[in-house]
C-alpha cells in the first residue's frame, strides 16, 4: 500500500483531491504550472473556491506540498493522478491538448526514476484517448515501456461543483480502467483507503472506462430530459402534477428518483458536453446515436420553448427579473446555463430583463451585457419587475415573502421552475405560476375529450 501520491494540476477537482487524500492519512504532493496555486497550497490555503477546500487543506497541510516540478513529484511518489483541462474542440470532441503536456513531463519524470510508478489520467477523455493519444507520449519520453516499467489507468471522478470533497470521499462506486492488473492493484489500494464509505471499485479495460464515464454523463442529462418533457405534459393534463408522477416513477428501482424531478434544463461544464462528445464518438464510429444528438437540441431549445408557453401568460414587454444565473444554486459557473439562455431568450422576445445571482453575477454580467442587466443584489432585481422567474433553488429565493416580490405592486407574477414558492400564492398580489402543473384544468380537459369522444 502506497502512501505517497502526486496530483498533476490544482484546480477545483485536483486541489479537492489533494485536501481528500490528506484527510485519510496519505502524503500528498500537488503540481501545477502556476505559481500562485503552488503557494497558495503551501501557505495552507485552497488555491480555488470550492466547499470545504480552505479549511481542509489548513486542517491537514503537514501532509501536503505543492510544487512546480513534475519531476520531483513523481520521484517522491508511487501514483500520479492528472486532472487537467481537456475542453471540447470543434468538432465535439476533447482535445488532449493539456493532458499531452502532462504526460510529455511525466514521461520525462520517469526516464528518471529506478522504480515503479503508475500514471492515472482522472481527467475526461473519449474512449481511445488514454492508450492511442497518451501512452505512447509517456514511453517516447522516458523510453519505458508500460506494464513492465510503469502503469497506467484511466480513473475519472464523478463529482458535482460545490460537493467536490463530499463526492470524492464517498462515491457510488470507483470506475478503474487499468492496462494491466499491476496498474489496477496499486489504484484500487489508494481507493480502499481513501474512501469514507467504502465504496465499490469497478474495474475493467481502458477503454471500458473511458466510455462508461462519458456515457453515465449522457444517461444523466437524458434523465432530466425526460423529466422536463414529463412536465409539459403535466401541464396539459387535468390536475396534472410532475411531482407527484415522478414520485411514482422514482418508486420503482429500474428507474430511481434521482435526476427525476422535471425543472429546467440541464447547463454547466460537463453535461451538455460529454453529450456532444459521446455523439462526435457515435458519428465517428458509425454508431446510431441520434438519441444523443435529439436530447442536445432539446435542451438547447427549452428556454425559447417556455418563453413561447409564457408569453400568453406574461404582459408584453414587462420588466422581468430572472433569479438564478449559474448553471446550479450555489455556484459561479454559468458555463451553458439555462438561466442564461433564458434571458437572452426573454430580451429576444421583447421583455425588459434583469438577472440576479448571489456569485454568478460578474460572470453573467459580461454574458449578458448585451440583452439584460445583471445584479448581485436580489431587493434591486426585484424592485421594478412584473414578473419573477425562479431558476435555481438558491437559500434566497426559497425565503422570499410576498412582501419582497410585490413591494407597492397590486399584483406580481411569480414563475416557478421547481415549485419550491406555493406559500406565496396565499397573497392575493401574488399570481403564482408553478411550472410542471397544470393551471387550467378545464382546457386541459377540452383537450383530452376529443381524443376519446370522436
Amino acid at each position: 500500500m502506497t502512501e505517497n501520491v502526486s496530483i498533476i494540476g490544482l484546480g477545483k477537482l485536483g486541489a479537492s483531491m489533494v485536501a481528500g487524500m490528506a484527510s485519510r492519512g496519505l502524503n500528498v504532493i500537488g503540481v501545477d504550472i502556476n505559481r500562485n496555486a503552488v503557494d497558495a497550497v503551501n501557505a495552507g490555503r485552497a488555491p480555488v473556491q470550492e466547499t470545504g477546500l480552505d479549511e481542509m487543506i489548513g486542517q491537514h497541510r503537514e501532509r501536503i506540498r505543492a510544487t512546480l516540478d513534475t519531476t520531483e513529484a513523481v520521484l517522491q511518489s508511487d501514483i500520479s493522478f492528472v486532472i487537467v483541462p481537456t475542453p471540447s474542440d470543434e468538432r465535439g470532441a476533447f482535445t488532449l491538448q493539456y493532458a499531452s503536456y502532462a504526460f510529455k513531463a511525466l514521461g520525462q519524470a520517469l526516464k528518471k526514476k529506478d522504480g515503479y510508478h503508475v500514471i492515472v489520467l482522472t481527467s475526461t477523455v473519449l474512449p481511445g484517448a488514454t492508450r492511442h493519444g497518451l501512452l505512447p507520449i509517456l514511453e517516447k519520453e522516458s523510453g519505458k515501456v508500460c506494464g513492465r516499467d510503469f502503469g497506467l489507468c484511466y480513473n475519472p471522478e464523478f463529482i458535482a461543483l460545490g460537493s467536490v470533497i463530499r463526492d470524492f470521499l464517498n462515491p457510488d462506486f470507483y470506475l478503474l480502467g487499468q492496462f494491466d492488473e499491476r496498474s489496477g492493484d496499486l489504484l484500487e489500494s489508494v481507493h480502499n483507503k481513501v474512501s469514507e464509505n467504502a465504496a465499490p471499485v469497478k474495474r475493467m479495460t481502458i477503454e471500458n472506462a473511458e466510455l462508461a464515464k462519458i456515457a453515465v454523463n449522457s444517461y444523466v442529462t437524458m434523465k432530466i430530459s425526460f423529466a422536463n418533457m414529463l412536465s409539459e405534459f403535466c401541464e396539459n393534463i387535468p390536475g396534472g402534477d410532475v411531482d407527484v408522477v415522478s414520485d411514482a416513477l422514482g418508486m420503482d428501482k429500474r428507474i430511481g428518483r434521482k435526476y427525476l424531478t422535471g425543472g429546467f434544463g440541464f447547463g454547466g461544464p460537463c453535461f451538455p458536453r460529454d453529450n456532444v462528445a459521446l455523439n462526435f464518438m457515435g458519428n465517428s464510429l458509425d454508431v446510431d446515436s441520434r438519441l444523443l444528438a435529439e436530447n442536445d437540441d432539446y435542451n438547447r431549445n427549452l428556454a425559447k420553448r417556455y418563453v413561447a408557453r409564457l408569453q400568453r401568460d406574461l404582459p408584453k414587454g414587462a420588466n422581468v427579473a430572472v433569479l438564478g444565473l449559474a448553471y446550479k444554486a450555489h455556484s459561479h459557473v454559468i458555463e451553458e446555463s439555462p438561466g442564461i439562455l433564458l434571458c437572452k431568450a426573454l430580451s429576444e422576445a421583447g421583455y425588459r430583463v434583469i438577472g440576479h445571482d448571489n456569485l454568478a453575477a460578474p460572470y453573467a454580467e459580461t454574458a449578458l451585457k448585451m440583452s439584460s442587466l445583471v445584479t448581485d443584489s436580489l431587493e434591486e432585481a426585484l424592485k421594478d419587475a412584473q414578473v419573477v422567474l425562479i431558476t435555481t433553488n438558491d437559500p434566497d429565493y426559497l425565503a422570499l415573502t410576498a412582501d419582497q416580490v410585490a413591494r407597492d405592486q397590486d399584483s406580481v407574477t411569480i414563475v416557478d421552475f421547481w415549485r419550491t414558492l406555493g406559500h406565496l400564492a396565499e397573497d392575493s398580489r401574488v399570481r403564482y405560476l408553478p411550472m410542471g402543473r397544470c393551471l387550467d384544468d378545464a382546457g386541459a380537459a377540452e383537450k383530452l375529450e376529443p381524443l376519446w369522444t370522436s
